[in-house]
């Protein structure tokens, strides 16, 4: 993959930082977005520098149209080119269906799915023959398993359809569109010791929470070679969370 180029929105920790490392190792240069974590993006860099790719940290929020298209315009200023776009940004909102206020609808459909879109379509535009489109979904839009998950639930089931016409959209252009939908997975947002770690793994059927790697895995294998004829696919990290 050397002179590839991959961005990772939201590429500052859990398993934004875990794909972006994981896809320097195998030989992309990499640029990652952050809004808040400057430091921990510039970290991320650091650790791709070292193993000999170049790295980009862009402040870029997702939510904002301009900023997430203008993530994919700066990396290819930046870096020279994009091969892979890793939609990986995602806000979750957790709440009661009655409680949820409509600034609370707005801020996370314009992050979790007009953001992605622009990027995709931003990205798309820039991207020759080869080119990768990996978005990260969730486990619940195969199960909601409780309560409380109604608008993050929906948000990432509109990124199945999306996948999915964009594999249609751009597949002429061997250009391929993947999600991933990750299980409980141990990240600062959702540590594997936290209050409610063991009824969520209690949902699995391997009992464990995931590790950010192994997520990261996966989105490596779309975004390489090998999965050059995978495209409009969903694949589950999620220990049997959906079996």
């Amino acid at each position: 993959m050397n002179g590839k180029v991959a961005l990772v929105t939201g590429g500052s920790r859990g398993i934004g930082a875990a794909t972006a490392l994981r896809l320097a190792g195998d030989g992309f240069d990499v640029a990652v977005t952050y809004v808040q974590g400057k430091e921990a993006a510039e970290e991320v860099v650091r650790r791709i520098e070292a193993l000999g790719r170049r790295g980009l940290a862009l402040r870029a929020d997702s939510g904002d149209p301009g900023e997430a298209a203008g993530a994919v315009e700066r990396t290819v200023a930046g870096l020279g080119r994009i091969d892979v776009l890793v939609n990986n940004v995602g806000l979750g909102v957790l709440g009661p269906l009655e409680g949820l206020s409509l600034d609370a609808v707005d801020q996370v459909l314009a992050v979790n799915v007009r953001g992605v879109f622009l990027a995709a379509q931003s990205a798309a535009r820039l991207m020759g023959e080869g080119g990768r489109i990996v978005t990260i979904g969730t486990c619940m839009t195969q199960r909601v398993p409780g309560p409380g998950g109604t608008l993050y639930a929906m948000s990432k089931s509109a990124l199945t359809g999306l996948t999915k016409a964009l594999a249609r959209e751009l597949g002429g252009r061997g250009i391929t569109a993947n999600i991933v939908h990750p299980g409980p997975t141990d990240t600062d947002m959702n540590p594997a010791d936290g209050p409610y770690a063991a009824g969520q793994a209690g949902l699995t059927a391997l009992g464990r929470y995931g590790t950010a790697d192994e997520v990261a895995s996966a989105v490596a294998y779309l975004a390489g070679d090998g999965a050059s004829y995978v495209t409009g696919a969903e694949f589950a990290v999620d220990g049997g969370h959906a079996a």
